[in-house]
């Protein structure tokens, strides 16, 4: 009997001994050598070794010599070449195993499955802009906007609104006037289509009952009570704080792991005062958390121009991945920027991002009048995520289980496949599940009443263990 194979071995060694054996066969079968010898060689292989690929090269021998019996004259390449779709199951075999060793290396060394994982990151934004902007318009004359004009709130948060362009509506009293002609609801023919006390939809007041005619037309709009002038419809075409460009914006977020009682800043750790004061985000400071708003915009694919005349919103993504067993110098942020509102919508009504702000004074007769602001802009939104992961030996056990359960689910499918798919499945598994039958069982000789057996009844008792020896 052979000496027994070393289970999974790599294919290259596999069809060195493959091609060790198929002289075997071919010798027995011009020597007319009884197939009981390849048998029971093959019963070797089979029960010593567990590994796919040496069962399917128990079933080419075999194959091989029925078929060197069935046709004696057919040469060796011929008998190689009836046993192609059994080399495609060796390669196949081979593939399966490989993908299992590949994908425990893929969980260990890239997903990094030795680490115990904490996902449940505590973050803290805080914004502060620096800039400031002129304008001289008619509403409002020469003036200087600074970030407490310009910012909205003024605290600093995790989203923070940057005015870029906006109509200007002043010295508007509570009193009584014309609803503004583009309200739907507000259009009458008389003074019956205006009842008193109807707020009016989508408009700017309530309604007084009278139906105000300009020019001698038939139609007109519904006298109401509210802050009168009412808004003005039209805005510049170019924004008036196009400047707002060159602005900046300083991101500080802190973060906490608690699971590993980990802290961290997005600050680069220096002793260098002027850092903060000179350096940009860009490929040269990629942990500068000082960013120009301009190069936000352009970095999330839009023109800062285009963009702040209807407004916008642009999405800042902090991403922390931090490996614990490393330096806690190696944990660093990771930026990336997308715009959040759909800007191929920028000709629909929806489009953009604007909002309504007052401004509320009081003249020398002490009545309340205000200046109206619709404040056109583009939103910041800071968002962070992360995962920390250090060593743990629970979840390095669990992944080593199951990158071995996988390398055995090749074993398992080949057996499948040569025992239900294939032709010759009855002769591999007579090979594979052999059993050998004795003409009569004899029951096991007893025992001596001291413990002690005869040499007679040692030596029939390892007859009848080989004979009643089922392989499998």
């Amino acid at each position: 009997m052979g000496a027994a194979l070393p289970p999974h071995a790599n294919s290259v060694s596999a069809q060195r001994r493959l091609f060790g054996i198929l002289p075997v066969v071919q010798t027995c079968c011009r020597s007319e050598v009884s197939k009981d010898l390849l048998a029971e060689e093959g019963s070797v292989w089979t029960t010593r070794d567990s590994g796919p690929r040496f069962h399917i090269l128990v079933l080419m021998s075999s194959w091989l010599l029925i078929s060197a019996k069935a046709s004696a004259r057919a040469s060796l390449v011929s008998q190689l070449a009836q046993c192609r779709t059994l080399w495609r199951l060796l390669d196949f075999s081979a593939l399966l195993q490989a993908l299992g060793s590949a994908g425990e290396r893929w969980v260990f060394v890239v997903k990094k499955g030795y680490q115990d994982v904490d996902t449940s990151i505590q973050s803290s934004v805080i914004t502060k802009l620096k800039g400031v902007a002129f304008t001289n318009t008619t509403e409002l004359g020469e003036r200087l906007w600074d970030v407490a004009d310009y910012v909205i709130p003024p605290q600093g948060e995790g989203v923070f609104f940057v005015m870029t362009n906006l109509i200007v509506t002043p010295n508007q009293r509570q009193a009584m006037c014309a609803e503004s002609p583009g309200i739907p609801d507000a259009l009458c023919y008389q003074n019956s289509d205006c009842p008193a006390g109807e707020v009016v939809i989508s408009g700017n007041g309530v309604k007084t009952g009278r139906c105000l005619k300009a020019g001698g037309h038939m139609s007109g709009t519904c006298e109401i009570l509210a802050w009168c002038p009412v808004e003005k419809k039209g805005k510049p075409k170019k924004p008036l704080l196009a400047n707002a460009e060159n602005f900046t914006v300083y991101i500080k977020n802190s973060i906490r792991f608690p699971k590993f009682k980990f802290s961290k800043t997005n600050v680069l750790d220096t002793e260098d005062e002027t850092y903060l004061k000179t350096c940009r985000y860009g490929p040269e400071h990629q942990y500068c958390p000082i960013f120009l708003l301009g190069d936000l915009v352009k970095w999330a694919g839009s023109n800062f121009q285009e963009m702040a005349s209807e407004g916008g919103v642009i999405g800042i993504q902090i991403e922390w991945g931090c490996d614990l067993d490393r330096a806690a110098s190696e944990c660093n942020p990771h930026y990336s920027f997308s715009r959040l509102d759909n800007k191929f919508a920028e000709k629909s009504v929806s489009s953009g991002y604007n909002f309504r702000f007052a401004k509320y004074y009081k003249d020398a007769a002490d009545v309340d009048f205000r200046t109206l602001i619709k404040a056109y802009g583009i939103r910041f939104d800071v968002m962070v995520n992360g995962k920390a992961g250090k060593f743990n030996i629970i979840p390095t056990i669990i992944n080593v289980g199951s990158g071995l359960a996988l390398m055995g689910a090749g074993a398992f499918f080949c057996d499948l496949v040569l025992l239900y798919l294939i032709k010759k499945s009855n002769f591999y598994r007579g090979k594979k599940y052999e059993e050998v039958r004795s003409s009569a069982r004899k029951p096991l000789p007893e025992t001596t009443v001291n413990g002690n057996q005869s040499d007679d009844s040692l030596s029939r008792l390892d007859q009848l263990r080989q004979l009643q020896t089922v392989e499998t």
